[in-house]
């Protein structure tokens, strides 16, 4: 293991009890696409600008601070995924919604 590979660490990715239900329900296909998206958030952390219509989110009564969303699926319906970082220094965050764009927090 190369010593750069040592110093770097993943983030954890949490789900809340709401996206795991939200999560349940999806179709397969999208189901996959949202393990892809969770594999670059642990990897990558937070910020997924390679992912379609990423963005970070306005902070209201139902959107958390550090929120950030994309959409994993376009088209009818779109899929999309927020998330919030819970701790920068411990690199924790966690996904609050995942789900159709209709029903989004946002």
């Amino acid at each position: 293991m190369a010593e750069s590979e040592k110093l770097t660490r993943n983030w954890e990715v949490r789900i809340s009890q709401p996206a795991l239900k939200q999560k349940k329900k999806l179709p397969v296909k999208v189901l996959e696409i949202l393990v892809r998206l969770l594999g670059d958030l642990e990897r990558k952390g937070p910020i997924q600008k390679s992912w379609t219509h990423f963005s970070s989110l306005d902070k209201d009564k139902r959107i958390p601070p550090n929120a950030y969303h994309c959409h994993i699926k376009n088209g009818r319906p779109t899929y999309v995924v927020c998330w919030q970082v819970i701790s920068k220094k411990i690199q924790i965050m966690e996904i609050f919604y995942v789900g159709t764009h209709e029903n989004a927090p946002y």
